[in-house]
């Protein structure tokens, strides 16, 4: 019975959550896609850095 309640009560919180709408969506993609690719290449520059780094040192 605890199950049944349990899932009743999830059932009615999910009904009150507000979604995000397409643009909040594709927004929300866009911001994620670019700082992801932003952060990959300051990485990869600092990868390029050390590597070289440690070559003129070795």
């Amino acid at each position: 019975m605890k199950i049944v309640g349990f899932l009743k009560e999830s059932i009615a919180e999910l009904k009150k959550v507000v979604w995000p709408g397409k643009d909040d969506v594709i927004s929300s993609v866009k911001v994620v896609l670019i700082s992801t690719v932003v952060v990959a290449v300051i990485l990869g520059l600092l990868d390029l850095l050390f590597v070289t780094g440690m070559n003129l040192v070795f």
